[in-house]
């Protein structure tokens, strides 16, 4: 007699829409950083590309770029957007600062010794911390929403790594290389508490990870 098959249940992490940073800088955790205009049109074209899903939680970083792109999801499937503090944007000792290449904090001697370990890395919170708070967040969505779907909405190097982290790949990594564009959704596919697949899209295209402040 052949056994059930446990439960689907997908989870989406979707990365917020662009920021209005006319500075240019990294501006991590820092408060009052808002979707642009361009932004706000990414967070509603990921809730119509989502509209035929089976979305029954919306979950979000408690930084505000994140609360505002999870806000059409909210209303498109009209649940109440929860907050969980585990899907917030890395730690970074950059944070306030420019870090693009030739222009930036990084041509100054004083912040060098930060940059002494990209395995860790040495310059913020650890890949391994990040990795552990989004898989935790990853699996209470996934109870909170058993049998069907939920979204949290988080940033682009914990996503990140969180995927690298679940494909068993190392978690130090070339951050030019990321795959993971703004306003784009990476699905946790469940059997039960089983994670059986990984999957990528950008609804609302693709964009260059090097650019600072997106």
């Amino acid at each position: 007699m052949t056994e059930p098959q446990a439960e689907k249940t997908l989870v989406h992490f979707l990365r917020h829409g662009e920021v209005h940073n006319p500075e240019g800088i990294l501006y991590g955790r820092l408060p009052g950083y808002r979707l642009s205009d361009k932004g706000e049109q990414q967070a509603k074209l990921v809730a119509e590309f989502l509209s035929g899903h089976d979305i029954a939680r919306v979950i979000s970083s408690p930084l505000q770029r994140a609360q505002e792109t999870a806000r059409p999801l909210g209303a498109m499937f009209q649940v109440d957007v929860a907050t969980d503090d585990r899907l917030i944007e890395a730690d970074n000792r950059f944070e306030g600062l420019k870090v693009s290449v030739g222009d930036g904090a990084l041509r100054s001697p004083r912040h060098w010794p930060k940059l002494w370990n990209p395995f860790a890395p040495s310059w913020g919170e650890p890949y391994l911390e990040i990795a552990h708070r989004m898989l935790g967040a990853a699996h209470r969505a996934r109870a909170a929403a058993a049998g069907r779907e939920a979204v949290c909405v988080s940033h682009q190097l914990p996503i990140w790594t969180l995927r690298r982290y679940v494909e068993g790949k190392p978690m130090w990594h070339d951050p030019r290389r990321r795959e993971c564009s703004l306003a784009s959704v990476t699905t946790l596919v469940f059997r039960g508490e089983q994670l059986v697949r990984v999957a990528y899209v950008e609804p609302a295209g693709g964009t260059d990870p090097r650019v600072t402040g997106a």
